[in-house]
């Protein structure tokens, strides 16, 4: 199976080495590696340089976004500007982020999911952060069905059926929406440890707080998911104030009309998706 890495680097030089190291060292190669050096001012172009000299399937890009780190729509833009350079002779597509360390046989175990299940449109492992007393600990805030956005892999068709990534905050949400959406299934692997050089949100933008209430608004959850989401999401991250944010950031994107990124009919099935999970969790 041939596979392609896309991996936006913005000020990444304390962590990118680890994560090329780890994309080079795979039992599995990918094709095509593009490094998207997305507006750096640190030595990250320096260390893609020196991948790019000895690894030939590694390729850089240099781009200008904003330099405010938000969720969402800086990563997004950098991961197409990468997805210009590449061709469709690919299986599998790969969004990786530069903070991330793989293990060996990471993507070996991925193109077996695809391989065995032409249904899995999507497909992960998980993540494990550093604890205070240096342990690597599980942090996968959200339910264990999801893949995080940090190394999603795509299948070819499931990628071009949903129309690629969303440039906006939800991003690596809606993308399994509408992949479910498509008839698609999402997988996670229990065996896949991915470590996280960085904790989750250390670098985003303070105005990025109200984004997660606009995401749902604009994937059309209406106000009574928003509402139930909100509150586990506060109660699993232990921060009362994030219930408020999101509601405001709702309100807000509401006000202020915001574009949907589904249509009616894709905004529907998402509902009673998610209705039918919180009742399965309610009634289990």
């Amino acid at each position: 199976m041939n596979y392609y890495i896309i991996i936006p680097a913005h000020n990444e030089d304390q962590f990118l080495k680890d994560t090329l190291h780890s994309v080079v060292k795979q039992t599995m190669p990918p094709k095509k590696v593009v490094v998207v050096n997305d507006n750096s001012t640190d030595n990250t172009e320096h260390i893609i340089d020196r991948f790019t000299s000895e690894y030939s399937f590694v390729t850089k890009v240099n781009t200008k976004s904003s330099t405010a780190h938000m969720p969402g729509s800086k990563v997004i833009n950098a991961f197409n500007k990468g997805l210009e350079l590449l061709d469709e002779d690919y299986d599998f597509l790969v969004k990786l982020d530069a903070d991330i360390i793989l293990p060996d046989t990471y993507f070996e175990r991925i193109a077996q999911i695809f391989s065995n299940d032409p249904k899995i449109g999507i497909a992960g492992g998980f993540v494990f952060e550093q604890d205070k007393k240096g342990e690597w600990k599980l942090n996968h805030p959200m339910d264990k069905n999801h893949v995080r956005g940090a190394f999603k892999a795509y299948k070819k068709s499931c990628f071009k059926t949903i129309g690629g990534l969303k440039t906006a905050m939800g991003w690596d949400t809606v993308d399994e929406l509408l992949a479910q959406y498509n008839g698609y299934n999402v997988y996670t692997d229990t065996s896949l440890h991915a470590k996280h050089l960085r904790p989750l949100g250390n670098a985003y933008n303070k105005k990025a707080k109200l984004l997660q209430g606009k995401a749902m608004y604009t994937m059309r959850y209406g106000f009574r998911i928003t509402l139930i989401a909100s509150l586990k999401m506060a109660l699993k991250q232990k921060k009362p104030k994030a219930f408020w944010d999101n509601l405001q950031g709702y309100f807000l994107a509401m006000k202020e009309k915001e574009d949907f990124l589904v249509s009616p009919l894709e905004g529907k099935f998402i509902r009673e998706l998610r209705w039918r999970k919180i009742k399965a969790k309610l009634f289990h």
